[in-house]
């Protein structure tokens, strides 16, 4: 992380994202995405890796045995706590979790956060029993917006820039040196060598939900056109990756 003069939120801010706190149409639908992907794996032991002020502990709780989450950042833990005790504080690339254990791990845009993510995915499969599911969404490069913010000069600029991400990796990793960004090629090097087979790997658009709140029509009539693009091979240049990757014997 480069050494800025921001304030304490912005610095969090970029270094680890910006979680959801108010369920709109975008999550609803990334919700029914992991239902479907997890089967009667939700019904199990269900583990949210970062799962910010738990927005998706609160949804998948209701119907899981047993339910566990984890974040980094320990107010978000202890907001995360009204939804189920059993929540931690800790980091992607050591969870204090048993080898063989969880039916259905949910990563939800974390993967781009963590100082090491091959150790992380390396760790989700580990915790994972023997054809338990992991479902993971992390952004896409293809997309033509970096969604996370970039730095110039030092100084961190929040938003949602054009272009970058499409720019020579060495040039964007300049501009973004706080978060990850991946290609399909990426993803799989991240997998390479681990009892995992690939289930779904698409890529989707965001639900633009703070477009519809400030200009419905233009927003409902975004969201639908990009939503058709998803059937299309236009979808690589979708806002996420969605894989569902399930560990083997």
């Amino acid at each position: 992380m480069k050494n800025i003069n921001q304030p304490t939120d912005l610095q969090k801010a970029a270094e680890r994202g910006e979680p959801s706190h108010v369920w709109r149409e975008g999550q609803d639908r990334r919700l029914k995405m992991i239902l479907e992907a997890a089967e009667d794996r939700v019904n199990g032991t269900v583990f949210v890796d970062g799962c910010g002020v738990g927005m998706y502990l609160a949804h998948l709780a209701p119907m899981a045995e047993t339910i566990l989450g984890m974040d980094i950042e320990f107010p978000r833990v202890q907001e995360s706590k009204v939804y189920t005790p059993k929540v931690f504080t800790g980091a992607g690339e050591y969870l204090a979790l048993p080898s063989n254990s969880i039916d259905l791990l949910l990563s939800h845009e974390v993967l781009e956060h963590v100082q090491n993510d091959k150790q992380a995915i390396q760790e989700m499969v580990r915790v994972l029993k023997p054809g338990g599911r992991l479902v993971l969404f992390c952004p896409n490069r293809g997309y033509p917006f970096e969604t996370h913010g970039i730095y110039k000069n030092g100084k961190y600029i929040f938003g949602n820039i054009p272009l970058v991400n499409w720019l020579p990796r060495k040039w964007r990793d300049k501009f973004c040196p706080h978060v990850e960004i991946y290609t399909r090629q990426d993803l799989r090097k991240l997998f390479k060598g681990l009892p995992v087979k690939f289930i779904t790997q698409r890529t989707i658009f965001g639900g633009y939900d703070n477009i519809i709140q400030s200009r419905p029509r233009l927003g409902k009539f975004l969201r639908r056109v990009l939503y058709a693009l998803e059937k299309t091979p236009l979808q690589r240049l979708g806002l996420s990756h969605f894989w569902v990757v399930e560990k083997q014997n």
